[in-house]
C-alpha cells in the first residue's frame, strides 16, 4: 500500500507504506458538567474532534548510507508540516481525501547500513474524509425538485450556486429551500451573469462573477442566516422567485464520511 501527500506519491519517493490502524472515527469531545446533588454527570452531548492517522514507512534499501540520507532529505521537503494542511489519499481508498499535516517529528531507525523505517502520523483538524470525485447536482427549473445523494455515510455541507437576476425592492425575492430550511434573498441585487455564492461549511454568501472574481458580501441578503445540510439519500429543494428571474442553482454536495 502507498499513499498520495500534496499530489506526490509515496512510490515516487522511494517509500513503502502501510496503515497500522484505521479508525472507525475520530476523537470526541464530551460535554458534561457535574451538578451538586445529582449522581454522575449532566450530559450535554459529544461531537467530533481531530483525527490522527498513523502510517508505518520503509525506505528501500540504498546502495550507500549518504543515498539514504539524501532519500530522507527529499521526504522531510515533501511532508514539511510548515507547509499547512494538504490532500492525503491512500491507495486502499483511492475515492476520498483527508486535509492532514504531520503531527511529531519522524525519526528514521536503520536497520541496516543503507536502508531504515520510520511511523508518520498525521493530524487532521478536520476529521472528516471527502469525495475526490464528488457529486454535483443541477436544477434548471423554479418549483420542488428531489435529488439523491450516494456518496459518504453523513450529511454534507455543501455549496450553492445560484444564477439568476433580482433587482433590489422589498417585495422581490428568490427564495432556496433544502428540506424544509429556507435560504431566501430579499433587498438582494444579482444581474445576469453574476453567481451568488452560500457556503454553508463556512457559513458565508458572496457574489462572484463568471470567472470567480468575489464582487461583495451577499450575507446581508440572506432573510436568516440559515445553511442547510445535504443528507444521505433523497433531498428535496424548493425554488420559488418573485419579481425575480431564477436561472440555476448548482449544489457542490461535498460528500463525507466519518
Amino acid at each position: 500500500m502507498g499513499f498520495i501527500y500534496n499530489d506526490i506519491s509515496s512510490k515516487d519517493m522511494d517509500v513503502k507504506a502501510r496503515l497500522t490502524s484505521w479508525q472507525v472515527s475520530g476523537m470526541l469531545r464530551n460535554y458534561s458538567a457535574s451538578i451538586p446533588g445529582k449522581y454522575g454527570v449532566a450530559d450535554f452531548g459529544a461531537d467530533m474532534d481531530a483525527r490522527e492517522i498513523s502510517v508505518s514507512c520503509s525506505i528501500f534499501p540504498k546502495l550507500r548510507f549518504s543515498d539514504l540520507v539524501e532519500t530522507l532529505d527529499r521526504i522531510a521537503l515533501w511532508l514539511s508540516p510548515v507547509d499547512g494542511l494538504k490532500q492525503l489519499i491512500f491507495d486502499d481508498v483511492p475515492d476520498r481525501y483527508f486535509m492532514a499535516r504531520l503531527k511529531e517529528k519522524v525519526d528514521c531507525e536503520r536497520v541496516i547500513r543503507a536502508a531504515g523505517v520510520f511511523d508518520l502520523s498525521f493530524y487532521c483538524p478536520d476529521p472528516f474524509a471527502y469525495a475526490l470525485a464528488d457529486e454535483v447536482f443541477t436544477v434548471t427549473k423554479a418549483g420542488e425538485t428531489l435529488i439523491t445523494r450516494s456518496l459518504g455515510n453523513i450529511a454534507s455541507r455543501p455549496v450553492y450556486f445560484l444564477k439568476g437576476s433580482l433587482a433590489k425592492a422589498p417585495e422581490n425575492f428568490i427564495s432556496i429551500s433544502v428540506n424544509g430550511m429556507e435560504m431566501k434573498l430579499i433587498n438582494a441585487e444579482l444581474s445576469l451573469g453574476e453567481i451568488l455564492v452560500i457556503d454553508t461549511e463556512k457559513m458565508t454568501a458572496y457574489v462572484e462573477d463568471g470567472s470567480g472574481l468575489v464582487l461583495r458580501n451577499a450575507l446581508p441578503y440572506l432573510k436568516e442566516l440559515n445553511f442547510p445540510e445535504l443528507r444521505i439519500g433523497e433531498n428535496s429543494v424548493l425554488i420559488q422567485a418573485v419579481n425575480g428571474t431564477f436561472s440555476e442553482l448548482k449544489i457542490n454536495a461535498r460528500s463525507r464520511w466519518r
